[in-house]
């Protein structure tokens, strides 16, 4: 969409009212988001399925939308996700992150709002891996004396 126009001043007023997309990267377990934000009307889109959809849990979609409602900006950007991995919780969570990262890299005066939810720390927990010699990560065999 490259149009010709006698000043150049009209030019470059178009190019800095139109909003490039913003990525962010969420994670969460074994959980991988790629988040795509950009000017809009509001809509979520997971997998190229509605957040909805994707998310059958009331619970869910808040944790979905939480970012936008501390924010205020509920319904002024669209995003786009592609996520993978992990169950349907963690993979919820890891795009609360993403959405996150993504409207503090728009607005900096975001982030204190964000922090203070702990939306902004990724959470490191993750599944212990399983020893041998036991039947699970911290789980043993019965003991048997004799």
């Amino acid at each position: 969409m490259i149009m010709r126009l006698k000043n150049l001043k009209y030019l470059i007023l178009i190019h800095l009212n139109s909003m490039e997309v913003i990525n962010a990267l969420g994670r969460r377990k074994t959980s991988v988001a790629r988040v795509y934000l950009s000017k809009g009307t509001g809509n979520i889109s997971v997998n190229k399925k509605d957040y909805k959809e994707a998310f059958p849990v009331s619970v869910l979609q808040a944790k979905l939308e939480r970012p936008f409602e501390l924010t205020e900006t509920k319904g002024q950007y669209d995003v786009k996700v592609n996520v993978f991995g992990g169950g349907i919780n963690g993979q919820a969570e890891a795009i609360r992150l993403g959405i996150a990262r993504a409207l503090v890299k728009i607005a900096e005066e975001n982030k204190p709002l964000l922090k203070a939810e702990g939306l902004m720390t990724r959470d490191p927990r993750m599944v212990e891996r399983k020893k041998p010699g036991q039947p699970k990560a911290r789980k043993k065999f019965q003991f048997s004396k004799r």
